[in-house]
């Protein structure tokens, strides 16, 4: 094909194709050769977990192995992305702005994690399940701190208001009228909502909230999520969400009823609180 016809296609003029051809390459961009020849080279030993700035620390580290200056991140940065390279780790996750919270409670419960009797101290949070290709379910909970009995749970699609409104209020329907427990939560956006304080007050329940940061304030309810992964979540993989509803269906069911503590004196939470009544 003559070489008038090829440069008609790539748009260009005959001039600036043979400018192109018979120009020597800078001194930079020799360089910028070795670099990738570099990059490549370590992004392959190392199965690609390294990202711009640890690849940048190891050529400087190594360079005068290979003649090369001291490089700068950003370079490295531009070198990479032209390759399309970069880390296959997982990123860290972005920093958000905090939301207006609509009103916020003292930390009551104080870790004084024991109960006198049922219904008397009640912890609540979310946590969230994947199954089958990334796809992510959200499990609420109410724990008893009487006898870690499960009082109410709901899982769903997304972590929201509706997913917290559906927990709570089975769970003070099915209280006495004397029966006003204090309810336990993170500073989380459903919590912190005017919406489930008034439910909280409507049903003269005390609210009492974790300090910021602080997960260890909820402890009764992180330790039941720590025995349900290890117990059951963990130990099979869910295609679908109902493979996985019916999994924790399941689980909390055992627990309840089956699940054997010796702290309940080798009774389940429902047998125990049985017992008592």
């Amino acid at each position: 094909m003559p070489i008038i016809l090829l440069c008609e296609i790539a748009g260009v003029t005959r001039a600036a194709y043979y400018k192109w051809l018979n120009r020597h390459p800078s001194a930079r961009e020799i360089e910028n050769e070795q670099l990738l020849e570099s990059i490549q080279y370590l992004y392959a030993q190392v199965d690609g977990i390294y990202g711009y700035r640890r690849i940048t620390l190891t050529i400087n580290r190594h360079r005068e192995k290979v003649d090369l200056p001291m490089v700068n991140k950003k370079r490295i940065y531009r070198l990479m992305k032209m390759c399309r390279l970069k880390s296959v780790i997982r990123r860290k996750r972005k920093k958000y702005r905090k939301s207006n919270l609509d009103y916020v409670a003292e930390n009551i419960l104080s870790r004084e994690f024991k109960a006198d009797q049922p219904n008397q101290k009640w912890c609540t949070d979310v946590t969230e399940l994947k199954y089958g290709n990334g796809k992510k379910a959200y499990l609420s909970a109410i724990i008893d701190l009487y006898d870690n009995s499960i009082v109410s749970y709901v899982l769903g699609h997304s972590n929201n208001n509706k997913l917290v409104f559906q927990t709570m209020i089975p769970a003070i329907q099915k209280l006495k009228e004397d029966e006003h427990p204090l309810i336990h939560s993170d500073r989380g956006y459903q919590y912190t909502s005017k919406f489930f304080k008034r439910m909280i007050d409507d049903a003269e329940m005390v609210h009492s909230m974790s300090r910021v940061g602080r997960c260890i304030d909820n402890g009764p309810i992180e330790a039941f999520w720590g025995t349900l992964k290890c117990e059951k979540y963990y130990l099979n993989k869910y295609d679908t969400y109902e493979a996985l509803k019916k999994a924790i269906v399941g689980y909390i069911s055992f627990y309840n009823s089956e699940r054997y503590q010796e702290k309940l004196n080798g009774l389940s939470p429902l047998e125990f609180r049985d017992q008592a009544a």
